[in-house]
């Protein structure tokens, strides 16, 4: 987790070339992260089984705490990042899915593979359904069954990810007894690396809250230091230029030429930065280079 952060990180702040986390092999990693997480919930709620023996305090506490979490982060994103906010990410959909689980702790386990099998397959199965208007309405995107997916830089929707969850209070309830009374249930942790392994797993939510500020503190100072990559920004550049001009009706091999010969004639005419600010006359030079370029790959 905290090395797809760091990724993330570094991407934003273009100390990289291109932001590794926003590419599809980091996206796969970002959804094996959160999928694993979130089974670590339902295993974790078999283990705590609120309610047995009077344990409902320990478990409100526990609620109360992520769903304080979950808000204070959507306040700060609310400031920080006003346009892609996080109104439903990985602790808001941990809050309302250690609720929704309650019943599964003691629901038939077949009863419970089903629901999880069907909470997965549910974007899908709304899909196939046509996935009504409705589900598209800002209210109901913490659902996840719409066709719209919002920006925002953490969205962990109940479909499918809610299924994760179930999973892992299934595989609790089947795999935890059995290693409990396995050798492996009397393992204790030894030496420092596996006392810092057991405390950061206890106080997991802290370790969350606390590890992206501190990276980004960290980071900040460093591109301050340092300034961007001189190559950030590029890949993604020539990605959506060679989308944009495939829907002008340019060629592959013509638009990907051309994409390539855009970013070195903006670099050599001083147009390649960050941050906008470009007069209307750099405008209209940046335009025309563009065209050249696509007319110099034999695009038109």
């Amino acid at each position: 987790m905290a090395l797809y952060h760091l990724t993330w990180d570094l991407g934003f702040l273009r100390l990289t070339p291109e932001n590794l986390a926003l590419t599809p092999v980091g996206r796969a990693a970002a959804h094996g992260i959160a999928g694993s997480f979130l089974v670590l919930v339902g295993i974790s709620l078999v283990l705590a089984r609120p309610g047995r023996s009077g344990r409902w305090r320990p478990y409100l506490l526990r609620l109360a705490r992520i769903a304080a979490a979950a808000g204070a982060i959507s306040l700060a994103t609310v400031f920080l990042f006003p346009n892609s906010w996080i109104f439903f990410g990985i602790l808001h959909c941990i809050a309302v899915a250690s609720v929704l689980a309650l019943p599964a702790l003691v629901a038939p386990l077949p009863l419970v593979g089903l629901a999880a099998a069907l909470v997965l397959a549910g974007p899908h199965l709304a899909a196939l359904a046509g996935s009504p208007a409705l589900l598209d309405a800002p209210g109901l995107l913490f659902l996840g069954l719409g066709a719209t997916v919002p920006t925002t830089n953490d969205y962990v929707p109940l479909f499918p990810w809610f299924g994760f969850v179930l999973a892992g209070v299934g595989l609790g309830r089947v795999a935890l007894p059995r290693l409990a009374a396995s050798a492996i249930g009397t393992i204790a942790p030894r030496g420092r690396a596996g006392r810092l392994a057991t405390a950061a797993g206890r106080h997991s939510l802290a370790v969350y809250l606390i590890h992206q500020p501190v990276l980004l503190g960290l980071l900040y100072g460093v591109a301050a230091l340092a300034g961007p990559h001189p190559r950030a920004g590029e890949a993604q550049f020539r990605r959506e230029y060679r989308a944009n001009c495939a829907e002008a009706g340019g060629g592959e091999a013509a638009c990907r030429v051309a994409a390539r010969c855009v970013v070195e004639r903006l670099r050599a005419e001083g147009l390649w930065r960050a941050g906008g600010g470009f007069s209307a006359e750099e405008q209209g030079r940046a335009i025309a280079l563009s065209r050249t370029c696509f007319r110099e790959a034999g695009g038109g």
